[in-house]
């Protein structure tokens, strides 16, 4: 008999939301969506199914998209761009009046991660929230800082030097109700108390 062990792991519905004028209008091509994407696949273990939406930085429309996929079941949502100073980022404005609970910390790191880069960054307004059982994430709308914010930084070794904002959803989610995320530990490992650390129900394959 084969002895090798089946893992279940819960499924996740993530959303996903890239938000600007130009690229909803088509005046150039979105890079948001394929970045988060991708980054998300090589990251996680579980069966993800993505709702991905483009639209324009309108506060009202961008606040009723972030209920929609709260309202369809994604425990998380990622949005890029629209969180600077510009007249028309208003990304964070419209995050914060949906929330529940401000997540101050997931903003915080992520400045810390793009200060190393650039001094511009302190200009950036990213912010979380909490929406009934799903953490919602405002995040730069570049692909490069997409994945280091959520990667974090690593040194010529391949050591971790910066911590991810990523590294902290995992449990984040388990504490709000939503589903057991399951990392790839070479892309992102993350970080649960022992407590929390789930023993999956296994049984011998085949």
């Amino acid at each position: 008999m084969n002895t090798a062990t089946c893992i279940t792991l819960d499924p996740v519905r993530i959303g996903i939301v890239s938000i600007s004028d130009r690229a909803s209008s088509g005046v150039y091509q979105d890079q948001g969506l394929p970045a988060l994407q991708d980054w998300l696949t090589r990251a996680l273990q579980n069966p993800l199914a993505f709702e991905s939406r483009l639209i324009p930085d309108e506060l009202a429309l961008i606040s009723a998209t972030l209920i929609d996929l709260v309202d369809a079941g994604c425990s998380l949502v990622l949005t890029t761009g629209g969180t600077g100073p510009a007249l028309r980022d208003v990304t964070p404005e419209a995050t914060l009046a949906v929330g529940h609970k401000e997540m101050p910390g997931f903003g915080e790191q992520m400045r810390q991660i793009s200060l190393r880069f650039v001094p511009t960054a302190i200009l950036s307004r990213q912010v979380a929230v909490i929406r009934g059982q799903c953490l919602i994430i405002n995040l730069p709308g570049q692909p490069k800082a997409i994945a280091e914010t959520l990667e974090g930084l690593r040194n010529t070794t391949g050591e971790q030097v910066v911590n991810g904002i990523f590294s902290a959803v995992p449990y984040c989610i388990d504490l709000i109700g939503g589903p057991y995320l399951q990392t790839v530990d070479s892309v992102c490992k993350a970080f649960r108390p022992k407590s929390a650390i789930r023993a999956f129900t296994s049984q011998p394959a085949g």
